[in-house]
C-alpha cells in the first residue's frame, strides 16, 4: 500500500472509529429518555424510513400499545408523546445502519481498487462482520424488554455495550496500525508491556459494570461522593445473602462495585503513569493521556450520582468510557513499539506484525 492509500484507509478508518463514539453516545441517551423499547419491531431494509402519514403513526402506536413498557409505564401516552420516544429509538437504528454504509462502501471500493488485500483486508473485514453482529445483539437486547417485564436485560445490555465499544476499538488498532508502524527494538520491556494489556480486563469489567448500573437503575441509588450514603465498607452493600445476586443483579452490590472498580482503574493507571515515565515520548505522553482521561471520566461518573442521572452528563459519562478505552489502546500501541511518522513501505505491513508483538508480551 503506497502512502497516499495508506492515509486514505486510516482516514476512513479514524471517521468510523468517531461515528461509533457518536452511537454509543446516542445509545445512552435513547435508554436514558425511555425510548429503547419505542419499536417493537426489527426491519433491517424497511425500517429504514420512519412512519409516513397518520395511518402509519397510528399502526407503530397500536404495537407499542402491546407491549409490557406501555402497559405498565406509559399507559398515560398519546400519539404524540410516543412520536418523541419513537424519534431517538428510531435515530439509533438508522445512524447505526449510517455506520454499516460508511463502512461496506469504501471497503468494498478499497477492495475493488486492490488497495486492501490479503490479512490486511480480512482484519478490517471482520470489524465489518462484527459491526453487523453488532445490531443483531441490539435487537436481541431489546426482544428481552418486549416479553414480561418493561426493562431490557441488564447482561443482554452488558453484551451489546461490550460488541460496540470492542468494534470501535478494533477499528482504532487497525488506524493506528497504518498510522504509526512499529519497530522491535522499541517495544517497551515484556513485565511493563504486559502491565499495560492488564489494564484491559479491568476496563471490560468496568463496562460490564457500567452496563449494569444503566440496566438495574443502579445510579439512582445514592447521591453521595465519595461516600455512598454515607457508608464505605463493603458489608453494607452486599445484603441479600447471595453472592452472585449481590454481585450480578442487586443495584446496591453492582454501584459499590462499580465505584470499587473506578478506584482500582485509577490507580492502576496512576501506577502506569509511573512506571512509564522514563519511556520514550510516545509512550508516556500516552500514559499521560489516559490518566487525564481516567480523571474525566471518574469526575463525570460521581457528578451523574450527585446531580441524580441528568441526560447530558450521563451520556458524556458513557461517551468519556469510551475514549478512556482508546486511549488503552493508544497506549497499549505504543507500548508494543509503535513509532511516528510511518514510511510507505512500513504502512503496507504494520497489521501483520500485530499480532507477533503480543505473543512477546507473554
Amino acid at each position: 500500500m503506497n502512502a497516499r492509500d495508506a492515509r486514505a484507509v486510516r482516514g476512513w478508518l479514524l471517521t468510523l472509529w468517531v461515528m461509533v463514539l457518536l452511537m454509543v453516545m446516542i445509545g445512552g441517551i435513547t435508554r436514558l429518555t425511555g425510548s429503547g423499547l419505542s419499536i417493537v419491531e426489527w426491519r433491517p431494509v424497511t425500517g429504514i424510513l420512519p412512519p409516513i402519514g397518520d395511518a402509519a403513526w397510528r399502526e407503530a402506536f397500536a404495537a407499542y400499545q402491546q407491549s409490557p413498557q406501555f402497559r405498565e409505564q406509559n399507559h398515560w401516552m398519546t400519539l404524540s408523546d410516543f412520536r418523541q420516544i419513537f424519534f431517538w429509538e428510531y435515530v439509533h437504528r438508522l445512524f447505526g445502519r449510517l455506520i454499516g454504509f460508511a463502512f461496506a462502501l469504501p471497503y468494498a471500493y478499497f477492495l475493488w481498487r486492490r488497495t486492501l488485500r490479503g490479512a490486511e483486508a480480512r482484519r478490517i473485514g471482520s470489524a465489518l462482520l462484527l459491526g453487523g453482529l453488532q445490531g443483531v445483539v441490539g435487537w436481541y437486547m431489546v426482544k428481552s424488554g418486549l416479553v414480561n417485564e418493561p426493562r431490557v436485560s441488564h447482561y443482554r445490555l452488558a453484551l451489546h455495550l461490550l460488541l460496540g465499544v470492542g468494534v470501535g476499538q478494533w477499528i482504532l488498532w487497525l488506524a493506528l496500525d497504518l498510522l504509526a508502524p512499529r519497530a522491535p527494538e522499541q517495544r517497551v520491556r515484556a513485565g511493563l508491556g504486559r502491565a499495560v494489556f492488564g489494564l484491559l480486563p479491568l476496563l471490560l469489567l468496568q463496562l460490564v459494570y457500567g452496563a449494569f448500573m444503566a440496566g438495574t437503575r443502579a445510579g439512582f441509588i445514592a447521591a453521595t461522593f465519595p461516600d455512598i450514603n454515607g457508608r464505605y465498607a463493603p458489608q453494607a452493600f452486599f445484603v441479600s445473602g447471595s453472592i452472585a445476586r449481590d454481585l450480578f443483579d442487586s443495584p446496591l452490590g453492582i454501584h459499590y462495585l462499580h465505584r470499587a472498580l473506578a478506584a482500582l482503574i485509577l490507580v492502576y493507571v496512576a501506577a502506569l503513569v509511573w512506571a512509564l515515565h522514563k519511556q520514550r515520548f510516545e509512550v508516556r505522553a500516552s500514559a499521560y493521556m489516559l490518566l487525564a482521561a481516567t480523571l474525566g471520566q471518574v469526575a463525570l461518573g460521581a457528578l451523574t450520582v450527585v446531580l441524580h442521572v441528568p441526560i447530558p452528563i450521563a451520556v458524556a459519562h458513557q461517551g468519556a468510557a469510551y475514549i478512556v478505552c482508546s486511549a488503552a489502546v493508544l497506549l497499549l500501541h505504543a507500548a508494543l513499539g509503535a513509532a511516528p511518522a510511518p514510511t510507505a513501505s512500513s504502512a503496507s505491513h504494520a497489521s501483520d506484525a500485530t499480532a507477533g508483538n503480543l505473543a512477546r508480551f507473554g
